[in-house]
This record gives C-alpha cells, sequence and structure tokens, in this order.
C-alpha cells in the first residue's frame, strides 16, 4: 500500500494495482487458442442478447441519442438500429442491449458479474475508430483485435472478483466494467502508460454505484442500465485521457482518509488469486437456455427435469424445497409481493415456480401477464430455501467454479419426487460440447427475431468462417446489423 504522508503535497508513485492493469492492457500478450475461441462465442452470444432485448419498449427507449438530434454521423453505431452516436453514448447503448434480458455470460466468485458488459465500450469504441480510419485511409480495426480487447477486459473484471467482495461493503458489480472498460478503452484509444493509469484513477474515484436497486425492497429496472451507464463512464474516462490529457490521481486507492480503500472499502487492499492472463475467458459461464440469475440457473434445470412429474399435481403441492449456495441465499431467495420483472428475474423461487408449472423459462415468463397466474405466487409461498454447504465449498474451488442448486417436490399425500441436483449449469467449461450447439441455436434465432432474413444469412454465412470472421474489419461486421 502507498504509505503517503497527508501532510506531503508531494505526489506519490502511481498505486501498483493500477500499474498492473495498464501493463497488462497495454502489453500482455493472449496465446490461448481456447481463449479466443470462446471470446468469438462471447461476441456472438451478447449480439444474441442485444437482439433479443429490441423486443421490449423499455429497453429501446435507452437506445438514442442522450437527447433528439444529438447523433454523430459516421460515429459508432448500436446493433440492431438505425442510430449512429458518439463513441459515450453508443457505450452505454450497447451495454444496455447486451444486458437487459440478464441472458449474457456470467462470472462468479467472492465478486459476480457479467464480462461481456464490456463489449458495450468495446464495440463503441471499435466502431467508432474503425469507421475513422476507413474514411481516412488508416488502418483498420479487425474482429481479431476486439476479440483480444474482451478477453483482457474479462480477465480484469474477473480477476479482482476472484477474492474481492465489493458487494458486502454495498456496491455493485458494475464497479469492476467501469474499470476493465475504462483501461481497454483507453489502449484502444492510443493511450500511454500514463494515460491508462490516469483513466483507471478516475474510474477509481468514482467509487461505487450501490446495489439498491438489485435488492429489495428497491428492485428495479436500472439493474438492466447499470452496465450500460458503467460503460459510458468508462469511455468519457479513456477519452478524457487521451484526448483531452486531463490530471491522474496516483494514490486514488491507498490515499489515507480519502482514497477508495478507505473511503469504500474498510481500509483493506485489493487480494488477488493470479496474476492476468486469460483464465477467465476460458471459464466464464454462458448463459445458454434460461434467462435466469445464474445462481439459479442450476435450480431452472432441476425443475425443468421435474415439470413432467408435477405438472399434474400442482394443487397438491405441500412443499417445494430448494438447496442453493450462500451467494444465492443472499441475492435471489425473496418473498412477498414481487413488484416487477426486475423484482421476478432475481427471485430463486418464482424461477423455479414457473418452469415446474409450465415446463418453461422465458423473458416473457417474467412479464406482468405470466406474474398474474395465481398459481405462481401460492408455488413461492411453499417453497424453501436453504443453504447447502457443499454447494458452497464448490462454488468457490477454483478447480470447479459449481453453481450447484438441488430442488425435491413434496405433496400432500406424503409422497414426493426424487430431489433432482445439478451441480453446474449448461454454460459451463465442462459442458462446452454441450452448450455450443444451443448457444449457436440461440443465435440464429435471435437474429431472426429481428433481422430482416437477408442480413441473417450474411452474418451466418460470415460466423461459420471463425478465420474469416477475425480477419474482418469490425464496422464491416457491424455493419451487418444495422437497420
Amino acid at each position: 500500500m502507498n504509505a503517503h504522508d497527508l501532510r506531503s503535497a508531494r505526489r506519490p508513485d502511481p498505486d501498483q494495482e493500477m500499474v498492473d492493469v495498464a501493463g497488462y492492457v497495454l502489453d500482455g500478450t493472449i496465446d490461448s487458442t481456447e481463449a479466443y475461441d470462446t471470446a468469438r462465442y462471447v461476441l456472438l452470444d451478447s449480439l444474441a442478447t442485444a437482439m433479443m432485448a429490441m423486443r421490449f419498449p423499455e429497453c429501446v427507449k435507452h437506445l438514442g441519442p442522450v437527447v433528439p438530434g444529438a447523433v454523430l454521423p459516421g460515429g459508432a453505431r448500436v446493433p440492431g438500429t438505425s442510430h449512429e452516436l458518439d463513441p459515450v453514448q453508443a457505450a452505454f447503448a450497447i451495454g444496455t442491449q447486451i444486458r437487459w434480458l440478464d441472458f449474457n455470460d456470467t462470472w462468479l466468485a467472492a465478486e459476480w458479474g457479467h464480462p461481456s458488459d464490456n463489449l458495450g465500450s468495446i464495440l463503441a469504441v471499435a466502431d467508432y475508430l474503425d469507421r475513422k480510419a476507413a474514411r481516412e485511409g488508416g488502418r483498420r480495426l479487425t474482429v481479431r483485435e476486439v476479440l483480444t480487447w474482451a478477453i483482457k477486459a474479462h480477465e480484469i473484471q474477473g480477476c479482482y472478483a476472484l477474492r474481492n467482495s465489493f458487494n458486502r461493503v454495498g456496491q455493485d458489480h458494475v464497479i469492476l466494467v467501469r474499470l476493465a472498460s475504462t483501461a481497454v478503452a483507453t489502449a484502444m484509444l492510443g493511450g500511454t502508460r500514463e494515460q491508462v493509469i490516469t483513466a483507471v484513477s478516475h474510474s477509481w474515484i468514482d467509487n461505487g454505484a450501490l446495489r439498491t436497486y438489485r435488492h429489495a425492497p428497491n428492485t428495479g429496472p436500472r439493474k438492466s442500465w447499470a452496465a450500460g451507464d458503467a460503460c459510458r463512464r468508462a469511455v468519457t474516462h479513456a477519452i478524457n485521457a487521451v484526448y483531452r490529457d486531463v490530471v491522474g490521481y496516483p494514490s486514488a486507492l491507498t490515499a489515507k482518509t480519502w482514497g477508495y480503500y478507505d473511503v469504500a472499502f474498510k481500509g483493506d487492499a485489493f487480494q488477488f488469486e493470479r496474476p492476468f492472463g486469460s483464465y477467465v475467458m476460458e471459464n466464464v459461464l454462458f448463459k445458454i437456455s434460461f434467462p435466469a440469475e445464474f445462481h439459479a440457473q442450476t435450480a431452472v434445470e432441476c425443475a425443468m427435469r421435474l415439470h413432467a412429474a408435477v405438472a399434474g399435481r400442482i394443487d397438491q403441492i405441500e412443499r417445494v424445497e430448494i438447496e442453493t449456495q450462500e451467494a444465492g441465499m443472499r441475492i435471489i431467495d425473496k418473498t412477498g409481493p414481487l413488484a416487477d420483472y426486475a423484482d421476478r428475474d432475481h427471485c430463486i423461487q418464482y424461477m423455479v415456480a414457473v418452469p415446474l408449472i409450465f415446463g418453461r423459462l422465458t423473458a416473457d415468463d417474467y412479464t406482468d401477464d405470466v406474474a398474474a397466474d395465481p398459481r405462481i405466487d401460492a408455488l413461492r409461498a411453499k417453497t424453501v430455501v436453504r443453504e447447502n454447504p457443499q454447494f458452497t465449498r464448490d462454488y468457490f474451488d477454483p478447480g470447479k467454479r459449481y453453481i450447484g442448486n438441488a430442488v425435491q417436490v413434496f405433496f400432500t399425500d406424503g409422497t414426493h419426487t426424487e430431489k433432482v441436483t445439478v451441480d453446474y449449469p449448461i454454460g459451463h467449461r465442462r459442458r462446452r460440447a454441450e452448450g455450443i450447439p444451443l448457444l449457436l441455436r440461440k443465435f440464429e434465432g435471435a437474429l431472426r427475431g429481428h433481422l430482416p432474413a437477408r442480413q441473417v444469412r450474411t452474418i451466418l454465412n460470415a460466423t461459420a468462417d471463425p478465420a474469416g470472421l477475425d480477419a474482418m474489419p469490425i464496422a464491416d461486421f457491424l455493419g451487418f446489423f444495422t437497420l
């Protein structure tokens, strides 16, 4: 920790944590084929979730210019729309699209989050830079380079999350989206080491958003655009550092009394499990089958397996027992009235009740129309949730990273179903062979649900050739998604 004398006005050396991030984004080499293959799927999956979100007016209303007419012809485009915006507002819009349905990738550890949220910043800056290069005859930015930036953003966010729990000090995980996106966007813009450190220092000085909007009794739709907000702020910091040469704050973390550690982290310094590499991208969790908060993914899978055995006996159910991890208990164990979509997709009882009754869980199942079915709340009231300590241990085990849940249903006549247990969901690294075909099906279905058939064919042809896709200028690829 930087032990700086409060009486001295001498600027200290930059905090090592910020130096390490700058060194990684500027000099880190990625040589993992698995990381690049996974990053390619992350890109497709994130664009799929963005296209799916276009069905929801509450999302779409956030996607345009900050005020009417504030457009930038030749700027960054918002996929699935005709918007051309400055990269700051485009980062907000794309980040909001990707996160809206809680259906993009996930990382779970001491802190949780969704590393592909960073694609809001990365795609906005990349499209802006590549379109500018095309106009000016400069060097084009390829999809492969975008995948490299995605790997690095995943790694920064995920490695910070391994040992550092921001939720335990009341802060939302999007603080790590802002950190990773700030570092990567500054490097993308051509920032020097000093400029990356400067931008990152501003990110930490912003402190963190409160998790109030994710928890009862205040759960609300801000959680669906919070990552977009972090992306927007990150690109602002990057532009300020590179184009405006703003002053940085070298002990933003460690300054006594006024630094982030003392103000927001109970005086503790960050802890790290491993150096930056490509571990997070290789092990990232995909949400493939269900748009559900990830701690409940395996619970939904359990409920789906039990549907046939209980669907005809819903009125005979005495209780439903769910075993989950400690994190699941803290985040999504929720009783009482659920106010809206955002409340429902963060309630494990709701996410189990729907598949038990209907044999499905889709984005539409969080709407008011479906939630009005009285059987759902009746089943929630009969549901007991408790921690399974083994699930918690496996959750934190770096060799497993499981997200286990178990579900069992008991009937009024004394009979019961088997207890169905799933240790890790279909989006887990250990189920890649099973999951990737379904992910590609999700991608194609999302495209067909929003884009004209001609554009869908063009995109599917491009993405079927990984080498060709990697070599493609990113603006050309994103142009396939423009309406």
